[in-house]
């Protein structure tokens, strides 16, 4: 590798290449000019920052303010809520079954697979549960007003199972529809 490029550098020359005469004026100059280039004055946003400071802290300030209107009717809600009875604040079994029912039908209900085809068993369906969870909210009342009841509570049991039920008779005739229009589907291929 050496010799290689020794054979390329036999018949080298090195060109002569002259500079002017005020060359190394020019030099100089330009390198004083750099030298002694002035720097920018840098702007100062002291000021932008106190003002954004100031901006938070009034906004903070207004945020979190109490005003008695706000405590008052915060107060009149917990109130009207520690009043209110239902079938899960009776005892902690009840609201087992409260919560356990009100969870299965909302799985349900997430589980519908809703189409063009069902769109009319399944709002019908949608109806009657909303007329027996409309029920269910007047039991509830009933029960504010009059007390515990034996036959409330027992009624507000049976609300919740038959909208599990209804429910699970629509997931039922969902699934029987999609198996007939896939045979029929079949078929028509066939």
């Amino acid at each position: 590798m050496q010799q290689d490029i020794r054979n390329s550098l036999k018949g080298y020359q090195e060109e002569n290449v002259e500079l002017s005469a005020n060359h190394s004026n020019k030099f100089e100059a330009l390198l004083q000019s750099e030298m002694h280039q002035q720097k920018t004055k840098k702007k100062n946003y002291k000021w932008l920052s106190v003002a954004a400071s100031i901006v938070l802290l009034i906004s903070l300030a207004i945020k979190f303010y109490p005003t008695e209107n706000a405590t008052n009717i915060k107060d009149v809600e917990t109130s009207s809520v520690q009043k209110e009875i239902s079938l899960g604040s009776i005892s902690p079994e009840f609201q087992t079954i409260e919560t356990y029912y009100i969870k299965s039908i909302d799985l349900e209900i997430s589980q519908l697979d809703l189409t063009e085809e069902n769109k009319e068993i399944v709002d019908g369906y949608l109806f009657k549960i909303a007329e027996l969870t409309k029920n269910y909210k007047s039991l509830t009342l009933e029960l504010n007003t009059n007390g515990v009841n034996d036959s409330i509570i027992d009624a507000l049991i049976s609300n919740l199972q038959l909208r599990l039920q209804l429910l699970k008779r629509l997931q039922k005739q969902l699934k029987q529809l999609k198996n007939l229009n896939t045979k029929q589907n079949e078929t028509q291929i066939i």
